[in-house]
């Protein structure tokens, strides 16, 4: 059972059934004491809400949708040059500000090793500005930018596996539906040395079209169906922590209207793009454990 959590208060801007939310209630139980948060442009940017309202209670700074490692890493040793201690600054970002815009700074903070921790949630959309697609969006999704019967043509982006070649000490998977494994890695992350980064599937019933009570449902056929890999990607191995039953992709994508515009020849594609990833991520694992 959950106790009201002190760090993050009620009466929000979030959506009904916002898995974003529901994946901050859960990771920031276990952010250090000495916690200072960046938000790049997102949906979060204004479920924190605007001055003299808050959501969260600690520090927390917006950025730019670009910006966001780069402020993290002056926040960081700004706080150095003051002597400070036992600090951990922590981004908190979509897809849209980690897949795309703000990947080249968080590359950069990834190869200077700062001793930083970077989470990313993804509802695999701009939902915070319309529900255009990100290069975090599946397969033949439908999105204002991509409008039936132009559906997006372009697989998602392998994030972790990008995250992976800049040989981090600490990356890895989670979804809200399996609290305690994403709390243990939000532990584990926030307590790396170095650098270390999140990605967190926090779905979206507005932009992804279901209804707001199916949040965490979602979340685990995600993870079930393999839709989306659970694993760690700890000192240069790969820990594979859930098994798929690819028998359930049809059942994930029945459930959201984002995905009601493909006919079979279209779910078969996605099916076999899910099993050739998870392919890779079997012979990794297989190689580097």
């Amino acid at each position: 059972m959950y106790l009201k959590n002190p760090r993050i208060n009620s009466g929000h801007q979030a959506c009904a059934g916002c898995g974003a939310t529901i994946a901050m209630n859960l990771a920031s139980r276990h952010f250090p004491e000495k916690t200072v948060m960046v938000i790049p442009a997102s949906c979060w940017s204004v479920i924190a809400g605007p001055y003299p309202y808050r959501t969260l209670n600690f520090p927390a700074v917006h950025s730019a949708f670009a910006a966001g490692s780069a402020m993290a890493t002056g926040i960081h040793y700004a706080l150095m040059s003051k002597k400070e201690k036992d600090f951990r600054v922590i981004v908190w970002a979509g897809d849209g500000g980690t897949f795309d815009i703000g990947l080249q700074s968080l590359s950069g903070a990834l190869e200077r090793n700062l001793p930083f921790t970077y989470i990313c949630y993804d509802n695999e959309a701009y939902m915070n500005t319309g529900v255009q697609r990100s290069s975090a969006t599946p397969l033949f999704t439908e999105t204002t930018t991509t409008p039936s019967p132009n559906l997006k043509e372009q697989p998602k982006k392998d994030f972790l596996e990008i995250i992976a070649a800049h040989n981090v000490p600490y990356a890895a998977s989670a979804t809200i539906a399996f609290p305690e494994d994403l709390e243990n890695k939000v532990k584990k992350a926030v307590s790396t040395d170095g650098p270390s980064v999140l990605h967190i599937f926090s779905p979206c019933p507005t932009g992804q079209g279901y209804a707001e009570k199916y949040s965490v449902k979602i979340s685990r056929l995600a993870a079930e169906s393999g839709v989306f890999p659970i694993y760690e990607f700890e000192n240069n191995t790969y820990h594979i922590q859930n098994k798929p039953d690819f028998s359930k992709i049809d059942e994930y994508l029945a459930i959201q209207s984002r995905f009601k515009n493909i006919d079979e020849e279209l779910k078969k594609m996605i099916k076999h793009y899910i099993e050739y990833k998870w392919n890779i991520l079997t012979k990794k694992s297989e190689l580097f454990h």
